[in-house]
């Protein structure tokens, strides 16, 4: 339980300082889309560059783990896409309530839960599965988002016009550029080393700090309408995540303790920022996806315990 508590009370920490810095006047009406932009174009990419460029195909090539965090990971995202059109969201919008279901917070509170719950051993599977929530699901909610802003423009309009969009979309990019230097075999020299893992650990603060600074606008607080289904969005992250994950990890793939343990606590993860940055990123409804992330953490305390107490033998093995 300290451990979960650890991680995230600095999360709201970080949320509560942009809430009260909006709302004391500090930072300004803008101060929330700034932000947001700042990590959209340059602190999340340079963060995802690192990753890429610097990691090492033999520590993360795990096709167990790969599959059950893949597979749980895109059949909630499906699930939730399906359920929210079948609501009468758009397909923009249902896209984006989609990655809110699925997009764990892996790289912020996942990478050090798992280390200070199951020690240095989980830093592989941890590491794995943010380069798949973010290289993978976060990738295929821009696809389509994409092709549905395109829609009814004929076959080869829409193909040109998404790939000429994800080419552009710097979150696509860092990630892609980081894997083909770290394919050259190249090291990063220091100074960019330096100056990428500056920009990447901007991303957190700011981005959380953003979140608040957007739930310190009063209309957030009134607007009904756009935060319907966040109850069922909150059930399909804390609940159906994990549990398929769980389902997958020690019921088909037969993972060992450690990288089970890791699947089911990684996927039992708050909602992370990347949902709120898509949607300022194209102009939509920012309420829902601030609320999910906002619910999801405080929900996570939860879900996180009762996982910890329902895994001893992971702990166990992890401490052995």
């Amino acid at each position: 339980m300290s451990a979960v508590i650890n991680v995230l009370l600095p999360i709201f920490g970080l949320i509560l300082a942009g809430f009260v810095g909006r709302r004391s006047g500090v930072l300004g009406d803008t101060a929330a889309g700034e932000l947001n932009r700042f990590v959209v174009w340059f602190c999340l990419p340079a963060l995802l560059f690192s990753a890429t460029a610097t990691a090492s195909f033999s520590a993360l090539w795990h096709p167990g783990f790969i599959a059950v965090n893949g597979l749980a990971s895109l059949g909630v995202f499906t699930a939730a896409l399906l359920w929210r059109q079948w609501r009468g969201q758009s397909g923009i919008d249902a896209a984006v309530d989609a990655l809110a279901a699925a997009y764990a917070n892996v790289g912020y509170v996942g990478i050090p839960l798992c280390v200070l719950v199951l020690g240095d051993s989980a830093l592989a599977p941890a590491l794995i599965a943010t380069l798949i929530v973010v290289c993978v699901v976060f990738a295929l909610a821009i696809v389509l988002i994409e092709v549905f802003r395109q829609a009814g423009r004929g076959i080869i309009r829409p193909f040109l016009t998404v790939f000429m969009a994800l080419a552009k979309n710097p979150i696509v990019v860092a990630p892609v550029i980081g894997g083909l230097w770290a394919g050259s075999g190249v090291s990063l020299a220091q100074p960019v080393t330096q100056f990428v893992d500056l920009l990447g650990a901007a991303t957190t603060p700011c981005a959380l700090v953003s979140i608040g600074a957007f739930l310190a606008r009063p209309q957030v607080n009134t607007a009904g309408a756009p935060t319907t289904g966040l109850a069922g969005l909150l059930t399909m992250k804390l609940v159906v995540h994990p549990g398929l994950s769980a389902i997958l990890a020690y019921g088909i793939f037969d993972l060992s303790p450690v990288w089970a343990a890791s699947a089911v606590l990684l996927a039992a993860l708050p909602t992370g920022t990347g949902p709120y940055m898509l949607a300022d990123f194209y102009g939509r409804d920012l309420a829902l996806t601030s609320k999910m992330i906002l619910w999801s953490t405080v929900g996570s305390i939860i879900t996180l315990t009762a996982c910890l107490m329902i895994l001893p033998a992971a702990r166990a093995a992890a401490g052995g």
